[in-house]
């Protein structure tokens, strides 16, 4: 049957004058379009179809589909063929066969072009049309009845590449988690505005592995960062119709390819290279590149999305339906959720993930709602196939893995539930620390528990510190500055009368909502900036920072940029002299944390005696310098707090298996809206405390010490770190 097929479709284009394309039987595997340096093999999973055709077209000029070529074969339900005659560089989708059943789970249309799921490149993007729908839209059966019309000239396009690339001796830097620092940022976001990128670069991937940003990162002292969706995706027909865009890019069409309106070029072929090229560079800095990758979710949406990929090739294996098969379930708020009980769609999942790591050298993934991935049935499974499966993985089992722990279904909240080997956004972290720092009386118990490394979340399973990513913004949500800035989301840019974003975002605006002149209330603000990053930089675990938190960047309120695509939520570079401040603050404070073993401590604080010393890891401070006991800690007033760290109760050992040895820190912090004299502990014979910094006066660096037992006037809303050191010039 496929057979004649193709000789008719071969008889048909042989009629336009169009050369006929060998095709051989090719092989099953890999997935995908697979340039071997004599031809390409096409493969491609559907359980349910009945023929599957390979489309060509012509990249010169109009996209014109210049082949429709039959896969001949099918082998465990995989399609493939091989063609002698292609080479990188080729256009290329799949016409999928089947019933159009969507009562049944099935939606199938050869009428709709289908970009190839696993598309190392996409070669020319959508173009929003009618035809793009599998069904026939305004009719009067809604998405039952198909549609006849041609989307050939408006799909998307997968493209041939050639994988080939010199790495040279590129190696990952491989930077331990305890000593990882990470920086989230948005590709477009952070390079559009720099002036020192060339014009041509701004806004890509060879904008942000530019010389300027690339000092900037390592002058800031972060080491990875963690890039906002770099899968190629679809922008949103309604947020388009609205002059809006996908700005965030969580909407992923394709899993293998880079978004190509980050290359310069802007088509897929520059695309990968330039995202190698990038990744190059960032090694050599010694910087770390880790994806946020979404595969809880596609960009095709519910029942009335449209028709480009997963949804015509097997609807049914690749997305969770309900017990109606016409809708999809939906754990992500975007309308569909990929079944991850499917073996094909976890080697979907497997696959992209390794071919990142291996072919573009990758060093880490954060997953975009992980919770939506551990959904066996219906409820969260910590122990779900995926993650035994990636556990197992001697490629991914080695990178970095991080979780966002929660997704919009029940049960979907999962912070501190994660597997051995997995990090985790903490959500408790940054709402306990935004609560302590607003003032809140009854948080304090929780506050040192987070600032501890959460311990209550982590430990039980056999986790460590570092399994807690702390974070106090990140994309989704207020920026640093706004968060002292405002009481209330201001959406209304985003043309969803304010209803999108959350509405608890347990902020503070100082006494003034928005800007202001007044400068008391802008130097409380900025206090509370650098109480916030003072706070992230000491806490246990691994700090995150939100890109252009260290400058102030502001959205003016907004709290949901994700179709901002302007100066609302690019990075201003032109920086004012608080800006400055705030920017040379967080770089001292990131030395200091780097300086001092105590702040990244592989183990949990024990609270008592180590190795036999009448020395305790940590104790926990009220102003009089006495140990806080359970009446303090059950209090639903107290506002101030000392953390005194011993450098002698560390009890973890180097590389080399030496003891790790440190200074003693004093952490002190006051949340109350007035001064409180602090009490210094002992210092012991021959050391002294000295002021490392204050933020509420925060070029002071005290030269001379504290004498033990004097009260240190600790401003309101101000946190103050003092270092143990000997006083007779020995370190």
């Amino acid at each position: 049957m496929m057979v004649s097929e193709y000789k008719v479709n071969e008889i048909l284009f042989a009629k336009q004058g169009i050369t006929v394309m060998r095709v051989w039987p090719g092989s099953p595997e890999p997935l995908g379009a697979t340039w071997d340096g004599g031809g390409v093999n096409f493969a491609l999973f559907s359980e349910h179809a009945t023929q599957v055709e390979l489309c060509l077209f012509s990249s010169n000029g109009e996209t014109v589909e210049t082949h429709r070529i039959a896969l001949p074969e099918r082998t465990d339900m995989v399609w493939h063929g091989y063609l002698p005659d292609i080479y990188p560089g080729q256009l290329y989708g799949f016409r999928v066969y089947g019933p159009f059943a969507p009562k049944e789970g099935q939606r199938f249309n050869p009428n709709k072009v289908l970009i190839d799921p696993y598309a190392k490149a996409v070669g020319k993007p959508l173009t929003w049309d009618d035809a793009l729908f599998g069904y026939s839209i305004g009719g009067p059966k809604k998405d039952l009845a198909p549609s006849d019309s041609d989307s050939g000239k408006v799909a998307p396009l997968g493209m041939v590449i050639d994988t080939a690339f010199t790495w040279g001796d590129d190696r990952p830097p491989r930077t331990p988690w305890h000593k990882t620092i990470i920086y989230e940022l948005h590709v477009k976001g952070f390079t559009k505005t720099h002036p020192e990128i060339p014009t041509k670069y701004q806004g890509t991937y060879l904008g942000l592995s530019n010389e300027a940003t690339i000092r900037y990162l390592k002058e800031l002292g972060v080491t990875a960062v963690e890039l906002m969706p770099v899968h190629h995706p679809i922008e949103d027909r309604h947020l388009l119709e609205k002059g809006l865009t996908n700005y965030w890019g969580y909407n992923s069409l394709s899993y293998f390819a880079p978004n190509t309106q980050y290359a310069s070029a802007k088509d897929g072929l520059s695309s990968v290279r330039e995202f190698k090229m990038m990744v190059r560079t960032l090694h050599r800095a010694g910087i770390e590149v880790i994806l946020d990758v979404v595969y809880n979710h596609t960009a095709e949406g519910n029942h009335m999305g449209p028709t480009l990929s997963f949804r015509g090739i097997d609807n049914a294996s690749y997305y969770r339906l309900t017990k109606d098969k016409r809708y999809y379930e939906d754990f992500t708020g975007c309308g569909n959720t990929l079944n991850m009980q499917e073996p094909r769609v976890l080697q979907l999942i497997m696959d992209s993930l390794r071919y990142w790591v291996t072919e573009m050298h990758v060093d880490g993934f954060r997953f975009d709602l992980a919770s939506a991935l551990a959904r066996e049935l219906y409820t969260v499974d910590r122990l779900s196939a995926f993650f035994d499966i990636i556990r197992q993985d001697p490629i991914l089992s080695r990178v970095k893995l991080i979780a966002e722990p929660w997704d919009l279904g029940e049960g979907g909240y999962q912070v501190g539930n994660f597997p051995v080997g997995w990090t985790e956004w903490n959500g408790k972290y940054r709402d306990t620390v935004r609560k302590f720092w607003r003032g809140d009386g009854d948080t304090v118990a929780e506050f040192a528990t987070r600032l501890c490394g959460s311990s209550d979340l982590y430990e039980q399973s056999g986790r460590r510190p570092y399994a807690s990513i702390n974070f106090v913004t990140c994309h989704d949500g207020f920026t640093l500055h706004d968060l002292v800035s405002y009481n209330e989301k201001k959406n209304e840019a985003n043309g969803e009368n304010s209803q999108d974003g959350s509405s608890n975002n347990l902020s503070w605006n100082c006494g003034v909502e928005g800007p202001t002149d007044n400068p008391n209330i802008i130097a409380l603000r900025e206090k509370q900036k650098r109480n916030f990053i003072t706070t992230l930089l000491i806490s246990q675990g691994i700090p995150m920072l939100s890109h252009g938190d260290e400058i102030g960047r502001t959205q003016q309120g907004n709290n949901n940029v994700y179709c901002q695509d302007n100066p609302l939520s690019w990075m201003s570079w032109e920086l004012d002299n608080k800006q400055k401040s705030l920017l040379e603050f967080t770089k001292k404070m990131i030395r200091l944390r780097n300086a001092h073993p105590t702040l990244t401590r592989r183990k949990f604080f024990q609270g008592r005696g180590i190795r036999g010393l009448d020395i305790k890891d940590i104790v926990w401070l009220d102003p009089e310098g006495k140990e806080m006991d359970d009446a303090d800690w059950d209090s639903g007033f107290v506002r101030c707090v000392g953390m005194l760290l011993s450098g002698e109760g560390l009890d973890e050992t180097d590389e080399k298996g030496d003891l790790v040895k440190d200074n003693s820190l004093l952490i002190m912090m006051n949340a109350h809206d007035e001064p409180i004299a602090f009490k210094l502990p002992k210092s012991g014979d021959h050391h002294a405390w000295f002021c490392q910094t204050d933020t509420a006066d925060p070029l002071h660096i005290a030269q001379t010490p504290m004498p033990e037992s004097q009260k240190y006037k600790l401003a309101d809303r101000s946190t103050a770190i003092f270092e143990l050191k000997p006083t007779n010039g020995v370190s």
